[in-house]
């Protein structure tokens, strides 16, 4: 599970996640359009931003081309539509079969609440993720599912651009996956945080105190590592230095 509050690109994160992967995936996604991704792909491949290959796209020629030629190599397959429906979802993965003759790799759902009766109904949310384990053990494949975090908490208030904690995830629902990513997008630094809230077999923190730091590129959707920056500190005076002390070890 990827988690965060409302404009952390969840989304792009996630989009970057897989490509950069590059397995077999199909996408299901009930927000972007099939334009907004394959832009995002585009822009991933080529470093052009988003509306640089938007307009590309528009010109059509040898601009189009290149686009179309940078997706070439994409192993990700998308399924647009809201709501989710596991009817959907089943046709998808035979269709995927169908032409490939094995199941995805990773599977992607984007997310949680877009899926039908699950917009605010905890039983229906728990039912998808218990068909989002069984989909996973039958398939084989990692199954990533985003879903969002609370806005009204006092923490979205006092320090919005840390990592929600994992009680601030809606419905407690951080509970089921194997692992729970938190993040969150500081919009001054584009410094983005991720914070590892669950994890099964290893070591979290479901604070999110403790979390990395990457920078977003958005215009690229792309996610960079971040520079660390080296303190220098000014050199303290030596009351009492001198050195026959350092040679005596005192």
């Amino acid at each position: 599970m990827v988690a965060g509050r409302s404009g952390t690109q969840k989304s792009g994160f996630a989009l970057f996640w897989v490509a950069q992967m590059n397995l077999p995936t199909l996408y299901f996604s009930a927000d972007m359009s099939a334009f907004t991704a394959s832009s995002r792909l585009a822009s991933m491949a080529t470093r052009d931003t988003t509306e640089m290959v938007e307009a590309g796209m528009a010109e059509g020629g040898k601009y189009r081309q290149a686009y179309l030629d940078a997706l070439a190599s994409s192993n990700i397959t998308f399924s647009f539509g809201s709501p989710i429906t596991w009817k959907q979802i089943d046709e998808e993965i035979e269709a995927y079969i169908e032409l490939w003759d094995a199941y995805p790799e990773v599977i992607v759902f984007d997310n949680l609440m877009d899926f039908e009766g699950a917009e605010s109904d905890y039983t229906e949310q728990m039912a998808v993720m218990q068909g989002s384990t069984e989909l996973a053990r039958d398939t084989g494949a990692t199954v990533i599912l985003l879903h969002h975090a609370s806005d009204k908490a006092w923490e979205a208030k006092s320090s919005p651009w840390n990592p929600p904690s994992r009680d601030q995830i809606k419905g407690g629902l951080s509970e089921k996956p194997e692992l729970s990513l938190s993040v969150a997008l500081d919009p001054t630094s584009m410094a983005y945080h991720v914070a590892c809230v669950k994890q099964r077999m290893g070591p979290c923190d479901p604070t999110a105190q403790r979390y990395t730091t990457m920078i977003c590129e958005p215009e690229y959707t792309r996610f960079k590592r971040a520079e660390k920056r080296t303190i220098i500190r000014a050199p303290q005076p030596a009351d009492d230095w001198s050195p026959t002390k350092v040679l005596l070890g005192s």
